[in-house]
Formats: structure tokens, C-alpha cells, sequence
């Protein structure tokens, strides 16, 4: 686990425009439990996260369709809500970060870090774009 004073800035960047912070099964179950698209994504300490996830998914936000719900969920800090998370990515292994959009609480599109390490933001960006116009 990781201090909490090292993720509260990390947190904050998603939390800051309007990303809820899912801290249990419970908040990863009711969000998406709900018959709209909602992104969830795997934030982390890394660098990738940082430099690519974090901004990828807020500038992806600036489109004409967007998800109905946006949630976070911080890998290393927040297990419960992480675990219950990545239990509705499969089939996809665990990583961090990651970012998952779901339909009706189904997936349909998931960026798995291998993705987003070394993809510049507006890429990311650009690919959950794609996604939105597609199922949002």
C-alpha cells in the first residue's frame, strides 16, 4: 500500500473533474450497475499513469459523447474497489494503469497498460473517443 499522502494529488487529478472515487465493491458494483456507460479507470503511481492515463482519459472527456458515469479506482491503495474492478475486465489480466468502458455493466472496449505506456495522451485520448462514439 501506498502512503496516502503520495496518491491524494494523484487522485485528485481525476476526482477534480468529476471522476468519482470508488473505494469499495460496493461503489465499483453501483456504478456499474447502472443501464448507461460508465469508464472506469485503473489509476497508478507510475509514470504512464501520469504522463499518459490520467490525461488521456480527462482530454477524452472532451467530446460530443462521453460516458453517463466516471469512476476511479487507485491500484495499490484502494484494493477492495481495484479487485472488484478488474473482476468485470476480464478476460483481461490485471495492470495498472488501465482504463475499461462498460455498456449496461458489460465491457466493450479496455485499454490495458501495454496500450498506454509510451502513447502519448492525445492518442489515448483519441482511442477512448472512438469508443464513446461507438457505444455512448
Amino acid at each position: 500500500m501506498y502512503p496516502e499522502s503520495l496518491v491524494i494529488p494523484m487522485k485528485k487529478e481525476l476526482i477534480d473533474v468529476g471522476f468519482k472515487d470508488l473505494l469499495s465493491s460496493e461503489d465499483v458494483e453501483s456504478i456499474l450497475s447502472k443501464n448507461e456507460t460508465t469508464l472506469i479507470v485503473v489509476n497508478s503511481v507510475c509514470g504512464c499513469a501520469a504522463a499518459n492515463a490520467r490525461p488521456g482519459a480527462i482530454e477524452s472527456l472532451n467530446n460530443k459523447k462521453f460516458p453517463a458515469n466516471i469512476g476511479t479506482v487507485f491500484a495499490g491503495v484502494d484494493k477492495e474497489a481495484t479487485d472488484a474492478a478488474r473482476e468485470n475486465m476480464i478476460p483481461f489480466p490485471p495492470s495498472s494503469p488501465c482504463i475499461a468502458l462498460f455498456k449496461n455493466g458489460e465491457l466493450v472496449h479496455m485499454l490495458e497498460r501495454h496500450h498506454i505506456e509510451g502513447r502519448p495522451a492525445e492518442l489515448i485520448a483519441e482511442n477512448l473517443k472512438n469508443a464513446y462514439n461507438e457505444y455512448c
